[in-house]
């Protein structure tokens, strides 16, 4: 099995509805597929940076595919800095018992 797989989201609203909604409609499906996978084992969702705003669609994405997928591991992660999306990365893939968590970097 892969050991993580990352679904990289370049841009999305500032405001926190827009930016759910347009995940949903334009990515969401996209989500599915690579949770269907047979060699997915563990799916980053990268999203960009964001306000505490999104913080609430983000958490719930992470949690509810976190639980739906079981026992695939699910986490989306929030950060424009490469640096500090690659930490991020890093973590997650050698932390096997984290699932189901937003992480947003504070850059």
């Amino acid at each position: 099995m892969a050991e993580q797989v990352v679904q990289t989201i370049g841009d999305l609203h500032e405001s926190s509805l827009a930016a759910a909604k347009a995940f949903f409609d334009d990515h969401y499906d996209r989500t599915l597929e690579l949770l269907g996978g047979e060699n997915v084992k563990s799916l980053v969702i990268a999203l960009p940076a964001a306000g505490p705003d999104h913080d609430d669609w983000r958490r719930t994405l992470a949690r509810d595919l976190a639980r739906a997928q079981t026992p695939k591991r699910v986490n989306v992660m929030g950060a424009s800095n490469p640096d500090a999306a690659q930490e991020m990365l890093t973590y997650l893939r050698n932390a096997p018992g984290v699932t189901g968590q937003y992480l947003a970097a504070h850059e």
